[in-house]
């Protein structure tokens, strides 16, 4: 279980920092809001954790480092570009209403500072696991919703939705190849409670702000492997998970640790 947290105001993430070259990063975990974002937010809680990614923080059990958001991307939002990782307008946000009063430029400012102390803290818990290790790998680890058009609604066609959806597409994915392609081949070769997951590369998602920033920072030492899961573990209108499901979801991932550690030894 996630630990209670963090004494500086600026933090909106929990890190666990262990030994190893594999990290996992959880940043659309959280759903707290600091009181001067709640007093303005026109959504409400429900509808803001329709949109984040509960329970991916527990997925990071699979790594001994691990980076866990905290509070809502709808208070600032770590996998976006900095200058749009406020959501100011309903185009940034799946068409809602974030606001029913549009946040000032100070109160913009506060969250961008704590943007930017993530950040930091990526790089410094990186930079320190290079030093250790030469080469990592980051599981960066999300959810997607795929029945947008109501709970009573078909979901979205699985043609166009995978299960797994791993995105690669912010790397030089030939550098990176065996390792890739031995993560994809080892979860799609676990038994998921008698079955496999249909896992895919690049389908819906391509990788959004930290694989992009990590890979720019440091291209030749770090793979990340933007990894969304499908919400078929969850309602995810009513929040309510199927808790045999989520654990064997963290299953399958631990169960690709050793062919990473592997193909990390071999680059």
């Amino acid at each position: 279980m996630l630990s209670p947290g963090f004494r500086d105001s600026a933090k909106i993430w929990e890190l666990h920092q262990g030994h190893g070259p594999i990290v996992a990063v959880a940043v659309h975990h959280g759903h707290a809001v600091r009181p001067e974002v709640a007093d303005r937010l026109a959504l409400s809680p429900a509808d803001r954790r329709r949109e984040e990614d509960p329970f991916t923080g527990l997925w990071t059990g699979v790594a001994a480092t691990r980076l866990v958001g905290l509070n809502s991307r709808f208070e600032v939002d770590l996998n976006r570009p900095r200058d749009k990782a406020v959501y100011l307008t309903p185009d940034d946000a799946w068409g809602l209403q974030v606001w029913h009063t549009p946040p000032p430029a100070d109160l913009v400012e506060r969250s961008l500072g704590r943007y930017d102390a993530f950040y930091a803290e990526l790089r410094r818990v990186l930079t320190e696991l290079i030093e250790q290790h030469g080469r990592l790998v980051v599981l960066d680890l999300h959810s997607y919703n795929h029945r947008r058009a109501g709970p009573d609604q078909p979901a979205a066609d699985p043609a166009q939705n995978p299960e797994v959806n791993i995105g690669t597409g912010t790397m030089d994915r030939p550098a990176w190849a065996p390792l890739i392609e031995r993560f994809m081949a080892d979860l799609r070769d676990f038994d998921f409670r008698g079955r496999r997951l249909d896992v895919r590369e690049n389908v819906k998602f391509f990788g959004g702000q930290v694989p992009r920033w990590v890979h720019q920072t440091f291209p030749a030492s770090v793979c990340v492997l933007a990894i969304e899961v499908k919400k078929f573990f969850m309602d995810e209108w009513t929040g309510q998970p199927d808790e045999s499901q989520l654990g064997s979801i963290r299953l399958a991932l631990q169960a690709t640790i050793p062919g990473l550690l592997e193909e990390l030894q071999r680059l």
